[in-house]
């Protein structure tokens, strides 16, 4: 027998109070006067045995009464009682169902989650009124716990309506939100039901991530795994989609890699593989596989769109088909904001020539560089530092590179090593220690070394695909930068210094050149290479491109919104819907966390028409596995997290009813003691008027 409400059991202690009376009644002698002793002779030893029986049982049926009073109160069941239409202790129940896209897989008895959705479906029929069912999907986006209902008719509906989600989410996960129901549940029985394709690597992601569940999942609790597939299906994924290229222009070639693995055990021939830019085919592989084997392909095409342009690779239907996609986005400019920060106008001269184009494509705003506080730099494309004769403060050029800006920076004509260091330092870059050669002297100029060719900015810089040979500037005056570990040679000179550096600075990046760019300094603007690197260099800085499988479905997103020009965000998901956001409810006015993440594809933000960022979600290739996981897998994970209670495990077509009944703790008794108890009371107030009517025959 097993109490629900054993703190009730303290009471009783209160059936000590009849026992006390009783004995404090015995020790207050009544005096009786006798007329005659005739009287005596009169009065029957056996009605006087007969007194004392009924006292004695006045006393039993009185502390009867309390006791089982008491146990009533704390609801007592026993599992093998049974009587008549007996009342079943209530059970709150958590109905987990498996929605994840490995749930899609169809067999002849239809698609592992209707299978899964039917099973549930059938489990209704086991719960009786007052008893709750909360039901929860693997694959659910929210972190909310599941509120369990007694209406039977909404957890049918709330099934009925499950589909699959994108979002890869572990069983761990699942059951941590349903031992929260579980914890807040008064009822006896507590029950968890897991249906699912016990997908191998899906149950949980770390064992740091697991949490000591034991004194919520306790010994009273009771884990129904409904283990639903079996079938080895044919399935390819698209694991990763790789730009092969950091410079996007509108009308030149790029090329991307897509990786894709064949998940199941079966050999797979001729599958189609394609690319498509902004919805349209544009070119397409067909590859070979054998079981679990990994291929990488590559496509080659031309960007003919500017701005945001969409691109992804696609597979042919196979058995599942959320991992068939694979998204990416790149940013193609048409026209660009160029800003020039200069000191002397003059300095930037053979920039402007090298960038100035007929068909106006490029806007060049040139300012100086004490007005850079006062700039919102966001307007702006790209960035071109030239010279720091004065102290100026750099926070805001700092704020623009670390939020993922790229800046070039040069000496001006004026430059000192002193100033010049300061801006190093400000910005994050090695700054020179030293100033070396000498202004407009061509005596003995000094040379650059080494190109690394396979920089982005020489890709398609030269007609000619093997290593070209350029023709050195000759440099009069320079400070000698070493890059060291914060950055990278790009072009090197003579003595081991750089003429070129790349730097990343928090999620954007510097490229510094060592000397200005006048004829004073050296004669690199009357170079051929000159203007088409200075292109390229600005063409690098307008791109945009966000790490690669930086987020999946399910994640948290965050989007740049720094250039609003509205407090209402518009965010666009992948299927067309908006959703509005006011921006003035936001903490952060500059970067909005979006947690809506449900499927795949491409999230837009826009303030009015204006696009401030955008970010490409893909589905976890976690998910694609069609391998499952053992039984025996599932017990060292229910082990982990400190399951004391029992595990029952069944496939879709077993009988799990009978099973089900058995294992519950029973029927609560309380009613069947109420009715002893009320039994024993008429019992008693006979007994007592008995009694009573006998002492007074006796006093008589």
């Amino acid at each position: 027998m097993t109490f629900l409400n054993p703190a009730v059991l303290f009471g009783l202690l209160a059936a000590s109070i009849p026992i006390v009376l009783h004995f404090l009644n015995l020790r207050k002698l009544k005096k009786i006067e006798f007329s005659t002793l005739a009287f005596l002779k009169e009065l029957q030893k056996t009605k006087i045995k007969r007194i004392k029986l009924k006292q004695w049982l006045l006393l039993l049926l009185r502390i009867a009464i309390i006791l089982l009073l008491v146990m009533a109160f704390a609801r007592p069941t026993a599992k093998s009682f049974s009587l008549g239409n007996s009342s079943a202790a209530k059970t709150t129940a958590v109905i987990i169902i498996d929605n994840t896209f490995s749930m899609s897989v169809v067999t002849e008895k239809g698609s592992y989650l209707n299978q899964a959705k039917q099973t549930a479906k059938n489990l209704l029929g086991n719960f009786r009124d007052g008893d709750e069912i909360a039901l929860i999907s693997v694959g659910d986006l929210s972190n909310e716990v599941s509120k369990p209902t007694t209406n039977f008719r909404l957890a049918l509906q709330s099934i009925e309506e499950l589909q699959i989600s994108s979002v890869s989410k572990t069983l761990n996960e699942a059951v941590i939100k349903a031992a929260q129901v579980l914890y807040q549940s008064k009822n006896f029985n507590k029950e968890i039901y897991l249906l699912t394709d016990l997908q191998k690597g899906r149950i949980f992601n770390s064992q740091n991530e697991l949490a000591n569940l034991s004194g919520i999942l306790d010994e009273n609790t009771r884990m129904y795994l409904v283990n639903i597939g079996g079938k080895d299906a044919v399935n390819l994924g698209v694991e990763e989609l790789m730009p092969n290229n950091q410079i996007f222009e509108k009308g030149k070639a790029v090329s991307f890699t897509a990786r894709v693995k064949n998940y199941s055990s079966q050999s797979v021939n001729n599958s189609v593989v394609s690319l498509f830019v902004n919805g349209k085919r544009s070119a397409q592989q067909s590859l070979n596989f054998v079981g679990g084997e990994t291929k990488e392909t590559t496509f080659e095409t031309t960007l003919a769109d500017t701005g945001r342009v969409e691109i992804y690779t696609e597979l042919e239907d196979d058995e599942i088909l959320q991992d068939n996609k694979r998204y990416f986005s790149v940013y193609v400019p048409d026209k660009i904001s160029l800003l020039i920060l200069t000191d002397l106008p003059e300095d930037a001269k053979f920039i402007k020539l090298a960038v100035e184009d007929p068909q106006q494509k490029i806007k060049i705003t040139t300012t100086a560089a004490e007005q850079l506080h006062s700039l919102n730099l966001k307007n702006y494309n790209a960035v071109i530092v030239i010279g720091s004769e004065k102290n100026y403060d750099w926070k805001n050029l700092i704020g623009y590179l670390e939020s993922g800006g790229k800046a070039v920076v040069m000496p001006g004509s004026q430059s000192t090593l002193q100033n010049f260091q300061k801006l190093c330092n400000a910005i994050n870059v090695n700054a020179p220690p030293s100033l070396l050669g000498k202004l407009n002297s061509q005596e003995k100029p000094a040379q650059i070394d080494k190109i690394d060719f396979q920089n982005p900015l020489f890709a398609d810089l030269f007609e000619n695909k093997k290593l070209p040979q350029i023709e050195s500037p000759d440099v009069y005056y320079y400070f000698k930068v070493t890059p060291g570990s914060k950055g990278k040679n790009i072009i090197s000179m003579f003595d081991n210094s750089s003429f070129l550096s790349e730097y990343k600075v928090g999620a954007g990046k510097v490229f510094l050149f060592n000397s200005a760019p006048v004829l004073s300094w050296n004669n690199f603007p009357l170079k051929g290479f000159f203007a088409p690197m200075i292109n390229k260099l600005i063409l690098y800085s307008v791109s945009k491109i966000k790490e690669q499988n930086n987020y999946i479905t399910g994640h948290e997103i965050t989007a740049d919104i720094s250039g609003r020009t509205s407090e209402q965000i518009i965010v666009q998901k992948p299927d067309g819907t908006k959703e509005y956001v006011d921006a003035d409810s936001l903490s952060n006015k500059d970067y909005f966390s979006y947690r809506k993440t449900d499927e795949a594809g491409t999230y837009k933000f826009y303030s009015g028409n204006k696009l401030l960022d955008y970010i490409y979600v893909n589905n976890n290739p976690r998910e694609s596995l069609t391998e499952k996981a053992s039984d025996s897998d599932f017990k060292e994970y229910l082990k982990l997290i400190g399951f004391d209670g029992k595990l029952f495990t069944f496939t879709p077509i077993d009988d799990f009813s009978k099973v089900i009944y058995q294992s519950r703790f029973g029927t609560e008794l309380w009613k069947y003691l109420l009715m002893v108890v009320l039994f024993l009371a008429i019992l008693e107030s006979i007994v007592a008027r008995s009694s009573k009517k006998e002492m007074v025959e006796l006093s008589r």
